[in-house]
C-alpha cells in the first residue's frame, strides 16, 4: 500500500498550485504562508524573499508542515495532502537550477520577473505524510512515512 499512497500524494502535489506551509518562530507561535511551489515526486520546492519571517523561522527549525488541497469542495469529497517535513535552504547550483526551471515551466509569468539576490530557494523534505480521502469515509486518510 505504501507506495500506492506515495503515487497518489505526488500525483496530487503535481496537479496542484498552492500550499499552506505552517511554521514557528523562535517564542513558538505559528504562522501560515501560502506559497506557490513545485514537486518532485512528494519534495516540493519555493522560493520568497530572504527578508522574510518564514526564512528566519525555517534557519532557526526546519520543522514545517503544510497542506494542499481544494478551495471549493463538498466535505464528503474532500481530498488532499498534510505534510510535515524538514525544511532547507537550497544552495547547490544544480538543485537551484532545476527547481528554479521547474518553476517557471509551471508558473510562466516567472520567465518575465528579473533575477533578484533578494530571493532563496526551499525545499521540504517529507517525513510524514497524510492523504486524505473523505470519498471513503469522513476524516479517512492514509499516512505514510518517509
Amino acid at each position: 500500500m505504501s507506495e500506492e499512497i506515495r503515487k497518489k500524494i505526488s500525483n496530487y502535489l503535481s496537479s496542484h498550485n498552492w500550499l499552506n506551509l505552517g511554521t514557528v518562530d523562535q517564542e513558538g507561535r505559528p504562522m501560515v504562508h501560502t506559497m506557490a511551489y513545485v514537486s518532485e515526486g512528494s519534495k516540493v520546492y519555493f522560493t520568497t524573499n530572504k527578508n522574510t519571517h518564514k526564512v528566519s523561522h525555517m534557519l532557526n527549525n526546519p520543522n514545517v508542515a503544510f497542506t494542499v488541497d481544494e478551495d471549493d469542495v463538498n466535505v464528503m469529497e474532500i481530498k488532499g495532502v498534510q505534510m510535515e517535513g524538514k525544511a532547507s535552504l537550497v544552495t547547490d547550483r544544480e538543485e537551484v537550477n532545476k527547481a528554479l526551471g521547474m518553476m517557471t515551466e509551471k508558473y510562466p509569468f516567472m520567465s518575465d520577473m528579473p533575477s533578484n539576490d533578494e530571493y532563496v530557494l526551499f525545499k521540504v523534505d517529507p517525513v510524514k505524510a497524510y492523504y486524505l480521502d473523505y470519498t471513503k469515509g469522513f476524516n479517512h486518510r492514509d499516512e505514510e512515512t518517509y
